[in-house]
């Protein structure tokens, strides 16, 4: 990992564009916002949020295992909601 800003970056770049990409799922399809399409939205939201709180953890032993864990669950968590937008 080269830099906490850098994961920082990672995580608000990956997930803004997943957002994105749902807003013109609905632009698209129903030109208005539907259930499926927030919950996704808010879903995405909350994984910021969780690993923005993990990224700024203060009390950990091992700071390298732990932000190589951090980016394998950005990873994760990524795939995951662009399967449930591809599913739509």
């Amino acid at each position: 990992m080269a830099s906490v800003r850098n994961l920082k970056k990672d995580i608000n770049y990956v997930l803004g564009d997943i957002i994105e990409a749902v807003y013109l799922l609905e632009m698209t399809t129903a030109g208005k916002p539907t259930e499926p399409t927030q919950a996704i939205i808010t879903e995405a939201l909350v994984a910021f949020d969780d690993l923005m709180t993990k990224v700024n953890a203060k009390n950990v032993e091992n700071r390298k295992a732990h932000f190589k864990q951090i980016n394998t669950e950005l990873e994760a968590t990524a795939n995951q909601l662009v399967d449930k937008i591809n599913a739509l």
